[in-house]
């Protein structure tokens, strides 16, 4: 007889150590992870947001390392049976090992892996999990020379990242450290299962009136046991649809669905974000062996790019009303992500709400964000922007990478394409702006994509082919944009089209600032002015207190911006009477940056 579905998260129970050496297991506390966090905990690295405690900790990045777990036991399986590994995240290059033998290889930290064990789990025999990790740097330099074609240029970091699918961040950035850390910084489980529901679709249109809702339901149901799928649709538990259906032989099931008079979803400031609970049970018979749900909101969600009479234009409109997208870009909350709580994330994001933000950008450097980010956003009303996950750099196309770069996005997208709050994706960020500096081929004319892999600017494909595509089949209903900034084959710059990075205020041409709002564009996406943060901030982190003082060589350590001395010396005497008392310099950098975001917003 068919079983309910049970999972299983692999939490507790961890050890690491160093690969290449006879050194003993040690405990992980955690698991999401990474190896620097459990280096901490064991007091063998010291914390790398302090003094100069990076640079002690470089040595972590260069060695290979190991994470196992003993599973729990399995019952004797019954046909049908399935025993699935499921890793939500591998960091980067792993090979997982169950009893000794290799059953999966990842060189992606954005994929998720599936791995079938139910031939290899014995009822009553313990069996042992293994993660074996490779220094990313030294992986991706391998990649990086085995392709002397391709062009390996870009700002910010070794430029051999370029060659792995790997957290850009990682390997240093112009706001954070180097830190190239691994490990299993998402979930792992275990589940045992009959059939279960794979994938659940909601693709619904919203009529011209705002009064009714039009849409399919389609679920990808695995295993053969399940033979029928019960669709619903709630609101505040109150059930607005319902339906059934037959599971077909491709594995999919899908109703249409209607509702009338629907609670329309909206960014905050412009109305509610009432939610719906749509879910889909596959059952055999009388019998529910496993349900998925998620949770969505009905909405019209624009980018209105109409010609006029100096270029396009470039916004938003949600069910009918222009949207102004007031925001921030979004790097990652911390260098180690697996520690990041949901409170963490609620509070930064409420904290964009009390500030009357609206839009929110997922910049490219960093990482798919985890659900909570999403649903967070899509309690409070704030809009994202989803960069895919390239920056500043010449990214290679070669056909293995691009197979990474399909399948990452392709699941990253189905993941996401429910959020109501997700406004757009865009292709990558600045890349565009690396092959204007060094002058990479760029033929707007040619629309030949095949054609774009033979130039030394390969990524195009990548941009203008592959991610649409992917966009196209997973996730319609939300715009695509090539990338941030972009706009029609136009330079990145042009203030006619497309969104626009406007750094010439404190980057670029360094102007005054009191012109910000005269330089901006047609949609602003990334624009500002550095400052310096609370002086008790400044004071955890100098853990020398002979170093507090401006330009100090431990406070210069930790400002990663090149060139941020000479700039944050130049708008302070251009704007201000000189002080060398760290609280009063750092007061003043604060009032030049409020000063500079007033005359930008402004514009």
């Amino acid at each position: 007889m068919a079983t309910t579905a049970s999972s299983q998260e692999l939490t507790a129970g961890w050890s690491f150590r160093q690969t290449d050496t006879e050194d003993e297991w040690l405990r992980a506390t955690r698991v999401p992870t990474n190896v620097h966090l459990d280096l901490l905990d064991h007091g063998i690295i010291e914390d790398p947001f302090l003094g100069f405690n990076e640079l002690k900790c470089e040595w972590v990045g260069s060695k290979p390392w190991s994470y196992r777990v003993t599973l729990p036991p399995v019952q004797a399986a019954t046909p049908g049976t399935k025993h699935v590994l499921a890793f939500d995240g591998l960091d980067t290059y792993a090979t997982v090992k169950l009893d000794g033998k290799v059953v999966l290889e990842s060189d992606n930290m954005f994929i998720e892996h599936r791995v079938d064990v139910t031939d290899k789990l014995v009822s009553g025999k313990k069996s042992v999990l293994e993660i074996e990790l490779k220094p990313a740097l030294a992986e991706a330099q391998k990649v990086k020379d085995a392709h002397p074609e391709h062009e390996w240029v870009g700002f910010n970091g070794d430029m051999a990242r370029l060659a792995v699918r790997k957290a850009q961040y990682h390997f240093g950035w112009d706001w954070g450290p180097i830190l190239t850390t691994c490990g299993p910084w998402k979930a792992v489980r275990l589940e045992t299962y009959h059939a279960r529901v794979e994938d659940l679709r909601v693709d619904y249109e919203v009529d011209d009136t705002f009064t009714k809702v039009s849409g399919k339901i389609t679920a990808t149901v695995e295993g053969a046991s399940g033979k029928h799928v019960n669709f619903s649709a709630s609101f505040d538990d109150i059930e607005v649809f319902k339906g059934t259906t037959e599971v077909g032989s491709d594995g999919k099931a899908a109703v249409e669905f209607h509702v009338n008079e629907p609670k329309l979803w909206y960014p905050h400031g412009y109305g509610e974000q009432p939610l719906y609970t749509v879910t889909a049970t596959v059952t055999t018979g009388e019998h529910r062996l496993h349900s998925l749900s998620k949770r969505t909101g009905f909405r019209r969600g624009e980018l209105i790019q109409q010609p006029d009479e100096i270029g396009k234009t470039f916004f938003f409109r949600f069910n009918g009303i222009d949207v102004f997208c007031g925001g921030s870009d979004w790097i990652p909350a911390d260098s180690f992500t697996p520690r990041i709580s949901d409170d963490r994330y609620r509070k930064w994001l409420e904290m964009m709400v009390d500030g009357y933000q609206i839009m929110i950008r997922v910049w490219g450097g960093g990482i798919w964000e985890s659900d909570i980010f999403y649903d967070l956003c899509d309690e409070l009303g704030v809009l994202v922007w989803q960069d895919f996950m390239f920056g500043c750099g010449n990214y290679p196309a070669f056909p293995a990478i691009l197979k990474s770069i399909e399948e990452e996005c392709t699941c990253q997208t189905r993941r996401l394409r429910h959020h109501p709050s997700l406004a757009i994706y865009a292709g990558n960020n600045e890349d565009y702006q690396v092959q204007e500096s060094y002058n990479l081929t760029y033929d707007y004319e040619d629309k030949d994509p095949q054609s774009w892999l033979k130039t030394d600017f390969p990524a195009r494909y990548i941009y203008e082919k592959l991610l649409p595509d992917v966009v196209a089949a997973q996730s319609p209903h939300i715009p695509y944009h090539p990338g941030s900034p972009s706009g029609d084959g136009k330079i990145s710059s042009d203030p006619t089209v497309g969104d626009m990075h406007q750094w010439n205020v404190w980057h670029g041409t360094q102007e005054k600032y009191q012109i910000f709002d005269t330089l901006g564009g047609r949609f602003n996406s990334e624009f500002g002015m550095e400052a310096f943060p609370h002086i008790d901030t400044i004071k955890h982190y100098v853990t020398d207190p002979t170093q507090l003082y401006p330009q100090s060589h431990m406070i210069d350590f930790h400002n990663k911006a090149d060139g941020h001395e000479r700039r944050i010396a130049t708008y302070l005497v251009e704007n201000f009477r000189s002080q060398t008392d760290l609280e009063k310099f750092i007061h003043l950098t604060q009032l030049s940056q409020a000063e500079a975001l007033m005359f930008g917003y402004r514009g």
